[in-house]
């Protein structure tokens, strides 16, 4: 199975945020460490990539004291959350302007990750509805995020050993993916019912949710962590074992599925194609 991807030496060096911020962040009561995540953490963003800064904490969260750490290093007011505030999943957080620069300061409950961590090993995730993941929150994003992040402030050493069990993907878990891909010719099915009526909107939900889900399964084949949508299925094309036109052939069914009940069903056909070459 894969490990997690390396990361640059330093790769705050250079960047918006003060040097001393994740020391003063990881002092504020019931945080217990924090972490550089998403595209900037793997060396894989752009220029205007924001910096996401994830706050694994325990217990109680003091949020007046990272609303005051906040609002000594950002450009202008801003809010940040109670846990909870951004839903079940994405537990909470503010965005912030540091130097001109898009930061993100999200909330992670530590002792959750680790359950899930521990469900994870034993094959089991779930998905939950979730603003901003269109697909659904994948329970296992959380171990993912562990696994792909940059551990910036870690006193007790807790996060960097986590991280440390996640870089081996669980062979438990990709079982239980890829038995999920079950879905993905179910949806297909119940869109075709859609297509006879020419319901487009309806069709295209469907075949979005059966591309995401054989982009789980390419990824857990690949024991490769996924933690959100973006860059998901550009991904999977590049996979050991992925249909060598999967990331072409998805453009082709969701930029173009049609309107017409011929026209979706023939999207659909292309869909199933699809969906036999990863899973015969």
């Amino acid at each position: 199975m894969s490990r997690a991807a390396p990361v640059p030496a330093d790769p705050m060096a250079a960047g918006p945020v003060p040097a001393d911020l994740p020391e003063r962040l990881c002092a504020v009561g019931g945080v217990v460490a924090v972490a550089l995540g998403g595209s900037r953490a793997r060396g894989r963003h752009r220029p205007d990539s924001d910096w996401d800064l994830g706050l694994y904490y325990r217990g109680a969260l003091d949020v007046p004291a990272l609303r005051a750490v906040a609002a000594s290093v950002a450009d202008r007011p801003a809010e940040l959350t109670e846990p909870g505030g951004w839903g079940p999943w994405v537990n909470g957080g503010g965005w912030l302007r540091i130097g001109g620069a898009a930061v993100d300061l999200i909330y992670r409950d530590l002792d959750r990750v680790r359950r899930v961590w521990a469900d994870c090993r034993a094959g089991r995730y779930e998905v939950g509805q979730q603003a901003g993941h269109p697909l659904g929150f994948y329970s296992s994003a959380y171990p993912g995020e562990v696994a792909l992040c940059r551990v910036l402030a870690d006193p007790t050493g807790e996060l960097a050993a986590l991280r440390a069990e996640t870089a081996a993907y669980p062979p438990a878990l990709a079982d239980a993916l890829e038995r999920g891909g079950w879905e993905a010719g179910f949806l297909l099915d119940i869109a075709g019912k859609g297509a006879r009526a020419g319901d487009a909107a309806y069709v295209a939900g469907c075949l979005f949710r059966a591309v995401g889900v054989l982009a789980q399964v390419l990824h857990a084949r690949a024991g490769r962590w996924v933690i959100n949508e973006k860059g998901m299925v550009a991904g999977a094309g590049t996979l050991p074992g992925s249909p060598a036109d999967f990331t072409v052939e998805v453009d082709r069914l969701l930029g173009a599925a049609g309107r017409t009940p011929e026209e979706l069903a023939a999207t659909i056909a292309r869909a199933r194609r699809l969906v036999r070459a990863v899973l015969p």
